[in-house]
């Protein structure tokens, strides 16, 4: 009996070993394995019962193309953004490189944002662009980004495609099917960009 005893001791110690070795590459990485369940008091949601379950399924569907969306946008930002630095140094945003019309639009939603009293977003100005605006970026410096981006009709098509159908989730509406599809294939029609 004694060998099950510390047969099924060492079983346990083991996983538990094991686990212990996952949370710390999950630290370190920034990622999630998902090898624990998601805690229920992490869904920020929970703190109000008022709202109905419908909703609340309707807002955990959003929530992936939400984080799918904005991981796009921040990497379209950081493509940008070290392009441009590449180019023409650190302050590329003043470099003339981008377009007045989109440098205009960026200003007054920062003086908006800073007259609400809130907290600024951002202290980097990209941060306040739209999909439509890193298209318009990317297409006056075409000649920076051809080596990394195929087509230049072929990313203006596909930025236009990922702006309107960002529109429902940050507007909170739900997604169709056929633009979950849509989504789904120019978000790969992006990264095909870039082969």
């Amino acid at each position: 009996m004694a060998n099950l005893d510390d047969f099924v001791r060492s079983f346990g110690m083991s996983g538990f070993l094991i686990t212990e070795e996952l949370k710390k590459i999950e630290q370190q990485h920034g990622i999630e394995l998902g090898h624990l369940p998601k805690s229920k008091a992490a869904s920020a949601i929970e703190s109000y019962p008022q709202f109905e379950q419908a909703v609340r399924t309707e807002a955990a569907e959003a929530s992936e193309h939400y984080e799918v969306i904005y991981c796009l946008e921040q990497s379209i930002r950081k493509l940008i953004t070290e392009t441009l630095e590449d180019a023409v140094g650190a302050d590329w945003w003043n470099s003339g490189k981008v377009p007045q019309a989109v440098t205009q639009e960026v200003t007054k939603r920062l003086t908006t944002e800073k007259e609400s009293g809130m907290t600024q977003r951002s202290t980097e100005l990209i941060d306040y662009t739209t999909f439509g605006e890193l298209s318009v970026i990317i297409s006056a410096n075409w000649d920076l980004f051809k080596t990394v981006l195929t087509d230049q009709r072929a990313m203006s098509r596909v930025m236009s495609s990922l702006n309107l159908l960002r529109n429902p989730v940050a507007h909170c509406s739900p997604m169709a099917d056929d633009e979950v599809e849509r989504l789904r294939l120019s978000v790969k029609d992006w990264f095909r960009l870039m082969s």
